[in-house]
């Protein structure tokens, strides 16, 4: 260890021992601008971090344990808001933008999961396919929070570095992600915490990893990877996140709708930035005025809108930003005041040693692109079932390229047909079969297939 670094166990021990210095992102600024580098680093041990905004990409996988009779639920609904289901008997993963049928997207998944940590009951509905060991086809009945097995957020993909900012220069109002947009560049939003944001504190991931603790709608959650369109060299890193709904708190967890956009979920995250060397100091020092992004013209219906403007988050907190000559007001989806409140929060608890640091097991990669859809079109008209040699002599024939050797065919042929061998693999003698089809249907891969 270098003289000018620290190490995140070292800092654990300094929380312990009620030694260690915690400020939040904003306060790391005016201290950085009053000391050297050096300094700062074994000056202070954590910087925290905290963003409040709509994050789209969010969910809750939940366990709802079986029913009586047991069904296996193909299809699950809650507040009339439906829910994933064909993962298992009774798992499914709720949406955060996922409408209602019945009130469409004035309510949807994220006010679910609010109305859930809340403590309110919801009607869960169910449909499944009866089968001789689930044989329930649907059920319906209250439940909350408290009664499911496991209700985990797990998020893939929240805390962007940066948003774009986002305004119209069509004739017309129209409704977006990015709030309502008026005419003729009427204004202008955008959304992040600036330099509250937890990866514009990190942004060459030197500390936040897999495996990184963070609050999470109130409490202890972890990064579990990097959040899908990561886009680090672009000034877009994103993180995955994953938490227990069960212990959050609806201070940080609030379902909300955009007006003609749909239903969503405002999460709070906190993140601490351990001082571990001076090119984190460096980091840890940005300031609104040094954040820069980009103002998209939304009017465009293209996924290339065009880049109207270049401004900082100094600017966009301001209230009127320039483009091409013309004054524009902006306003903000996040709020700042309750990222304030989070950083703060996750620094209190630091120094109650209530929180402590963990080592990722992995850190973030700080490169790398995310790319448009590549949309192809097929060309050719294959025929999508499984080709199987039906001119052969054998009466059951077996699809090499299917099978998986499990083994589960070997018990329902009396013949000898499929055998186990010590290896694991699964010997096919055709020629043993005698035709009783006792094993049609048995293999979950479909590679057994019988003459005619």
């Amino acid at each position: 260890m270098k003289e000018n670094e620290k190490s995140i166990e070292e800092i654990n021990i300094r929380i312990a021992d009620g030694n260690a210095r915690v400020v939040t992102a904003d306060e790391m600024v005016k201290i950085v601008a009053e000391m050297s580098v050096d300094e700062v680093v074994h000056e202070v041990d954590v910087v925290t971090t905290g963003t409040f905004g709509a994050m789209c990409s969010s969910g809750v996988w939940m366990n709802f344990g079986h029913s009586e009779p047991p069904m296996k639920m193909s299809r699950v609904w809650l507040n009339d808001v439906e829910a994933y289901s064909s993962v298992a008997a009774v798992d499914a993963y709720l949406g955060a933008t996922q409408p209602s049928r019945s009130l469409g997207i004035e309510y949807g998944g994220g006010h679910v999961i609010e109305d859930l940590v809340r403590g309110r009951s919801v009607r869960l509905e169910a449909e499944g396919t009866s089968s001789d060991c689930y044989p329930l086809k649907s059920l319906s009945a209250d439940i909350k929070l408290e009664d499911m097995n496991q209700a985990i957020m797990s998020n893939p993909r929240n805390c962007y570095e940066r948003y774009g900012a986002a305004t119209n220069t069509s004739d017309r109002a129209i409704n977006t992600y990015m709030g309502r947009l008026l005419p003729s560049m009427g204004n202008a939003t955008y959304s992040g915490a600036g330099e509250l944001s937890p990866i514009i504190n990190d942004p060459t991931f030197q500390t936040v990893g897999i495996g990184t603790r963070i609050l999470l709608g109130g409490t202890e959650g972890y990064v579990i990877g990097s959040g899908t369109q990561h886009n680090p060299s672009d000034g877009f890193g994103i993180l995955m996140v994953q938490g227990n709904l069960k212990q959050m708190s609806p201070e940080f967890l609030r379902g909300a709708t955009l007006t003609g956009y749909g239903p969503t979920l405002y999460v709070g995250v906190g993140v601490p930035i351990p001082v571990i060397n001076a090119e984190v100091v460096r980091s840890t020092a940005v300031a609104d005025g040094d954040i820069v992004t980009d103002v998209y013209d939304y009017g465009i219906q293209s996924r290339d809108r065009p880049t109207l403007a270049k401004v900082t988050y100094e600017e966009l907190k301001s209230g009127m930003i320039e483009i091409n000559g013309t004054m524009v007001q902006t306003s903000a989806l996040s709020s700042f005041r309750n990222a304030l409140m989070i950083a703060r929060r996750l620094r209190d608890l630091i120094l109650q040693k209530k929180f402590f640091l963990t080592e990722p097991v992995e850190l973030l990669k700080s490169e790398g692109t995310a790319y448009p859809m590549r949309q192809r079109v097929r060309n050719d008209a294959r025929d999508p079932q499984i080709a199987v040699n039906h001119y052969s002599e054998y009466y059951v024939q077996r699809d090499e390229t299917n099978c998986v050797h499990c083994g589960l065919c070997v018990p329902y042929c009396s013949a000898g047909v499929f055998q186990q061998n010590v290896d694991w693999t699964v010997s096919y003698e055709p020629s043993r079969c005698v035709e009783c089809g006792e094993c049609r249907d048995v293999c979950p891969q479909r590679a057994i297939h019988l003459r005619g």
